[in-house]
């Protein structure tokens, strides 16, 4: 038996739905590629897909792949390049069908198969009978409890119906909501040909698949020191080159823009992560056991990933129409803003028959700079949002009623839009369901059905201790007042209602400090909207890191939350961005 090729060259074309359309014809031209993946999915998108669905039955799929493929396709069979995509979303038949149709027109020969089972909608009320309850994963109530219709309700499946599809000779695998990173799992497990119970190199698979699955954010895209970052106008979209014992380098085409660095990736193994004992469906992967090393020019090993049996369940995403919103921005310029915040809000309310009339009222009060000098920069934003069930209320009543104060109201007010009606939200609602009441079905390039049989879940071996790694002592010594950004990266993300920042240090002596200072209480501090809410650390010392997780800052999620910025993009920002009395001899170091 001839050994599998190392390195194994797996490529991100995609890293939500509406990514750059030509990312998979770069990735294809710009060197030598073993498989495109994509990650078109999140839980917001499988909302907007269900809505597609409703406007056009048939459809329900991520359309922008199909448009990738157009001119791709052709050239990817060419060269023996396998893709593997969660495009399918709602409806990967229906992707499958529409892509072999598209194929033909082209006069490609492509072997397309897809996975099924991941929709548990109909199922519902047959999993709650039986016992399941369908919790909430943060908020404990039961779905019953809840009284709610969902819309959608989709199981993250994992890798094995992926590996099954390759294993028949499938050039392009379409998956519905797999796991993000079991697109790249699955191509490694069937090239390597892991055994499921081979948790170390699944693991480390799961570690790779997580920091490609946003595409350039791990080649420099939404890097705290994106000063750093040589032209950060195209970054190249990211590959791995994984080996046969699970190890991997990241790295991008020569030539592109961005930088991968151990910063780079440090901080993208941080995005939108809980604690790091991280559950996919096949293996349990260890975080804090990653080792990160520069090895070149654009060029970080990834090495020493442990992993852990799976967990024998799989996260239930469950969406749900929540009402309609809609919201008003009022600029206040100048003086007297909280005065003219609580005239605007007392008259607005009065004019709508009062607040109490709808299920919920959000008000946020974007203050101006202080010493302003241009009329801009001295005009504080107020969002008044209202959600409720009867669409009416919520539509022109509200808005039109904002638009007739302009004339009788605080000097200097003005809107940001005209009068709008109110739009429809929906909610996600996070749950676990049980591996065996997520039968998985591949249709399997000729047409045949095959179910992919779970292999038993094995008993729980000798639990996996974090690496030691010898750190210095604390430093001592004056301290100077700096933003904490001066020496410390972030980046931060939503994960359902809940939202994390990571932070990461650029020297031991840096992190130890690090480790010290900002505990949750603290971070509460610093972050005053955080202070009622609960915060939970939890430490990476093998990447000089530190992340935590907010809970409950995001309410219902990106899709019903009434945050400026829902999906907390800039959360790890504002948090560099607080003052604190940092260290002169760190300070004196830092570009050492």
């Amino acid at each position: 038996m001839i050994p599998p090729r190392e390195p194994l060259r797996i490529a991100n074309i995609s890293g939500f739905y509406g990514d750059k359309p030509e990312a998979a014809r770069e990735m294809l031209e710009g060197g030598e590629i073993d498989f495109l993946t994509g990650d078109y999915l999140a839980e917001l998108t499988m909302l907007i897909l269900h809505k597609a669905r409703e406007r056009k039955p048939g459809t329900g799929y991520a359309a922008s792949f199909l448009k990738q493929m157009e001119g791709v396709l052709g050239p990817a069979i060419e060269r023996g390049v396998r893709i593997v995509v969660n495009a399918g979303g709602l409806n990967p038949r229906g992707m499958a069908d529409e892509l072999r149709r598209i194929a033909e027109a082209l006069g490609v020969n492509a072997r397309v198969a897809h996975l099924e089972g991941d929709d548990l909608l109909a199922r519902l009320p047959e999993l709650q009978a039986k016992g399941h309850a369908l919790a909430h994963l943060d908020r404990g109530i039961s779905l019953a409890d809840a009284r709610i219709e969902p819309v959608s309700a989709n199981a993250y499946l994992g890798a094995q119906g992926i590996v099954e599809a390759l294993r028949q000779g499938a050039d392009v695998v379409i998956c519905p909501r797999v796991t993000d990173a079991s697109v790249v799992v699955g191509p490694a497990a069937w090239h390597f040909g892991w055994s499921s119970t081979q948790w170390d190199e699944l693991a480390s698979a799961v570690v790779a698949g997580h920091l490609i699955e946003c595409g350039p954010q791990v080649t420099g895209g939404n890097y705290a020191f994106f000063e750093e970052v040589p032209r950060l106008v195209n970054p190249g979209f990211p590959l791995v080159e994984m080996a046969a014992d699970g190890s991997f380098i990241v790295t991008k085409h020569p030539g592109t823009d961005g930088l991968v660095s151990v910063g780079t990736v440090t901080a993208q193994l941080l995005y939108e992560l809980a604690e790091p004992r991280y559950a996919n469906p096949d293996v349990v992967a260890r975080f804090d056991t990653v080792q990160l090393e520069s090895v070149g020019t654009d060029r970080v090993s990834v090495s020493g990933v442990r992993g852990e049996p799976r967990p024998g369940t799989c996260k239930l995403c469950i969406n749900y129409i929540g009402g309609h919103r809609n919201t008003v921005t009022f600029g206040l310029t100048g003086l007297q803003v909280d005065e003219k915040a609580a005239s605007i809000e007392r008259a607005l309310f009065e004019r709508v028959g009062g607040r109490e009339q709808f299920d919920e009222v959000h008000l946020e009060l974007q203050r101006a700079a202080e010493g302003a000098v241009t009329n801009v920069g001295a005009t504080s934003w107020l969002h008044i949002t209202v959600k409720d069930a009867d669409a009416r209320k919520v539509g022109r009543a509200f808005s039109n009623r904002a638009t007739e104060m302009l004339l009788g109201s605080i000097p200097g007010i003005f809107t940001l839009s005209p009068p709008s009606a109110g739009r429809e939200f929906g909610v996600y609602w996070p749950a676990l369901v049980p591996e065996s009441e997520v039968p998985v079905t591949l249709v399997g390039p000729d047409g045949g059905e095959t179910h992919i049989d779970v292999p038993p879940l094995p008993e729980s071996g000798s639990p996996i201790e974090r690496p030691a790694r010898a750190l210095p002592p604390l430093p001592s010594g004056p301290t100077v007042r700096s933003p904490l950004g001066a020496l410390f990266g972030a980046r931060s993300g939503d994960k359902g209602g809940n939202a994390n920042i990571g932070l990461w240090a650029r020297s031991a002596e840096a992190y130890v400090w690090l480790a010290d200072f900002l505990t949750p209480g603290r971070l509460q501090q610093l972050m005053p909207e955080t202070s009622a809410l609960e915060v939970r650390r939890f430490e990476l010392p093998n990447v000089l890191a530190l992340n935590f997780v907010v809970v409950g800052l995001l309410g219902e999620g990106v899709a019903s939350s009434t945050r400026t910025d829902p999906q907390a993009k800039g959360l790890g920002e504002f948090l560099r961005s607080r003052a604190v009395d940092l260290p002169v001899a760190l300070m004196e170091g830092r570009d050492a």
